[in-house]
Parts: C-alpha cells; structure tokens; sequence
C-alpha cells in the first residue's frame, strides 16, 4: 500500500485525502492549526496539525511517521500576498524535501504563471513569466519541485461544490463583464483535480509540469451568459477591468492535452456543465431569481 503525505487540509487537500483513502493509499494529511486537525477527527486518516514552514514540526512528524512514497503539496497561502507564497509555497517546498527526501513531491501551482494576454493557446512549452510577485514565488517553487524529480500540476481556477467565485459574484450583483467580458477564463472543476493529482501520482514520470484545465475555456462574457441562461437572469453590466489582481490580468487559453494523454478525462468538461450541481451545492436552482 503506497504512503502519501498531504499537505494542506482544504478545499482541494481534503478531497484528495478522502479520495486517496478511499482508493487503497494509506493517508496523512497535515493542516496549519490543532482546531483544523480536530474538526477533521473523524476522517478515515491521521489529520495532523504541523508546520510545514518549520524544520523541527516536520522532524518532529518524520519521527512520528516514518517515510512516505509520495507527498503533495496543496496547501493553501490562506489569499495572502507576497511573503504568505514565500513562507507556504517556496520555504514549504524546500522544508518538505528536506524532511521527506525518499519521497517524490508534487506541487500544486497555478495556471497564473503564464502572462499571456492575447487569448491564444498555452502549453506547459510555453513562456511563464509572471508580472506578479506571487507568480514568482510560484515559479521558484515549483523549480524547486522539478530538481529533485517531483511533478508540478498547474491548477486553473477551482470550483466546486460549495465554491464558485463567478456564480457568488453573479448572485451577489457584483459580477461585471469587464472591458466587454473578452477576457478568456480557464476553470477545473474540484473533483476533476482530484483525478489529476491521481493521474499525476499513478502515471507521471519524474520532472514533469501538467496543466490542469478543463476542456473548454471560455470568455468571461460566455461564462456569465450561462449562469444568466441558467438562472434567467440577465447578463451583468459592462465594467472596467481590475488590472491590480493579485495574480495579474491574463487572458489566455490553457491546453489540457498533455494531462489528457496520461489518460486524465474531466467529468465536468466545461463549467457549464458543472453549473446544475454547483449552483444546487450553493442553494440556487435553475431559474431562482437572484436578488
């Protein structure tokens, strides 16, 4: 039975812990705080509290646990800024291949690492130079990741049930189509991540970089226009563009192929045909009118 190390409890870490158990892995997650590890208590795994910035917590959990087969890294900077990446992303990186060398690391980073504005196809082959600070520090994570032959899975923004920042900002009234909503969105849907983190563990040579994307990126005037389809409303107004967006203004569209081709296929191929469950998660229906 293969060991896996998950650091990072959330959103996306606790599905994959659950997913991961419930698949024949034996499973340690880790969280940031004793009051996360209790809520998780009653998990078919050890939650552990540690601190993966800090030499001497994962000493202290190496000498608890022994040594694992893989670790992912999916914690979460909490939506802090530049010296939150550096601390869970860069330093987290760094101390967790310290503590666990016999292991192969993989990182969960962003799709943000790539500045393209022109609404063209990126690949993993393609430029990745940030504007941000954040972007970055990612980078420098993830170079960290690749030189001891750990993979990097590029997440596109992360909805799923319970979580849609489009489908709040829409319910809210605070959703605008910006600059006229030309700007392409790329999107994956939570359980569709999963699948790729499983893909990427089960299948993926050593220093490898996968983007995790679903099939159909779309316009942010598309992707308004089917919750409006979805919940007969009418579209947002027109707005200008936030440009001071922590991870930067792209618009780009990212290429899931070569994930594909170690045989990952996304349930939710588009976020259109996530939206009926998601919006039922978040108790909207189809048709409800939003205030």
């Amino acid at each position: 039975m293969p060991r896996l190390l998950i650091a990072g409890c959330g959103f996306l870490g606790e599905a994959a812990a659950d997913f991961f158990a419930r698949t024949g892995w034996e499973v340690v997650a880790l969280t940031g705080s004793a009051e996360s590890a209790a809520r998780l208590a009653a998990k078919p795994y050890p939650v552990l509290p540690a601190d993966i910035t800090r030499a001497e917590s994962l000493a202290a959990l190496r000498a608890r646990e022994g040594a694992f087969d893989h670790v992912l890294h999916c914690a979460s900077s909490g939506r802090g800024g530049p010296e939150a990446y550096r601390k869970i992303y860069v330093e987290g990186c760094a101390r967790l291949i310290e503590a666990f060398p016999e292991a192969r690391l993989t990182f969960t980073s962003s799709t943000s690492v790539y500045a393209q504005t022109d609404g063209g196809w990126v690949t993993e082959q393609s430029t990745a130079a940030p504007e941000r600070e954040t972007g970055r520090l990612l980078l420098d994570a993830e170079r960290a990741t690749l030189a001891t032959g750990g993979c990097v899975l590029r997440l596109a923004g992360i909805y799923g049930p319970g979580r849609s920042v489009l489908l709040r900002k829409f319910c809210e009234g605070t959703a605008v189509l910006e600059n006229g909503g030309g700007r392409w969105i790329n999107q994956i849907h939570r359980d569709d991540a999963v699948r790729a983190i499983d893909a990427g563990l089960r299948n993926a040579a050593g220093g490898e970089i996968f983007n995790v994307v679903d099939d159909v990126p779309a316009t942010q005037r598309t992707v308004y226009g089917w919750i409006a389809d979805f919940l007969g409303r009418p579209l947002p107004p027109d707005g200008p563009a936030d440009l001071q967006r922590k991870r930067g203004w792209t618009s780009k569209r990212v290429s899931n192929a070569r994930l594909r081709a170690l045989g990952w296929m996304p349930e939710f191929p588009s976020y259109c045909a996530a939206l009926p469950s998601v919006a039922g998660s978040v108790g909207v229906g189809e048709g409800d009118a939003v205030a």
